[in-house]
């Protein structure tokens, strides 16, 4: 709620390279610039009128869920044990002391930038896998129902050459040359009997 300590703040992470920082003195405001910005990192004080930290955080808790990940980076002037362990069960991911060095915040503020960077890179991944997974779920269900049409439509003109050849045997001990005739077909049901369980296979 300091607006000097905000703006020293400020030019600090200026001179380190981030171009990119919203601040406020008021923690109501926190909730709201978290929706309209999507922040890689917040830097929270704890003892801000209206709202403190606390509150922020739980605001956070409640706004963010489970799943997501978005380090809060605590500075304080309670250096008290009771005060590290209601913010880092809060939901904050480190905590630092004022006064505090430059250069071992400017250190933490990298280390949990790096850290918010690589969920961002295994949320693209996992995203991409579950469409990769879609991917192969119709794949199969395609496979599936291209293997059912084929077996059916194999398996039609092998039933009627099966038929076909049940007819030619109940009228073989009529027919002239009946012997002959009877060992063909039974070539011919062998063939068919291989066919259907090729198909099978096919479709197993």
């Amino acid at each position: 709620d300091e607006a000097a300590n905000v703006l020293l703040l400020e030019r600090m992470l200026a001179r380190a390279g981030y171009s990119h920082v919203t601040s406020t003195t008021d923690g109501r405001d926190v909730l709201g610039l978290v929706r309209e910005s999507r922040p890689d990192l917040i830097v929270l004080d704890l003892m801000m009128p209206n709202l403190d930290g606390y509150g922020v955080l739980a605001q956070l808790q409640e706004e963010l869920g489970p799943d997501e990940f978005l380090p809060v980076l605590v500075l304080t002037a309670d250096a008290t044990p009771q005060a590290l362990q209601r913010a880092l069960s809060g939901g904050a991911k480190d905590f630092l002391t004022k006064p505090f060095d430059q250069t071992e915040l400017l250190l933490r503020v990298r280390n949990l930038l790096e850290t918010r960077f690589l969920y961002l890179s295994l949320q693209q991944q996992l995203h991409g896998l579950e469409d990769l997974n879609t991917q192969a779920l119709r794949s199969i269900a395609l496979r599936d129902q291209s293997l059912s049409s084929l077996s059916h439509d194999m398996g039609q003109p092998l039933a009627a050459v099966r038929l076909t050849v049940e007819t030619l045997h109940a009228s073989l001990p009529q027919a002239p040359g009946a012997e002959e005739l009877n060992e063909d077909l039974e070539r011919i049901d062998t063939a068919l009997a291989q066919m259907a369980g090729m198909i099978s296979e096919m479709s197993d």
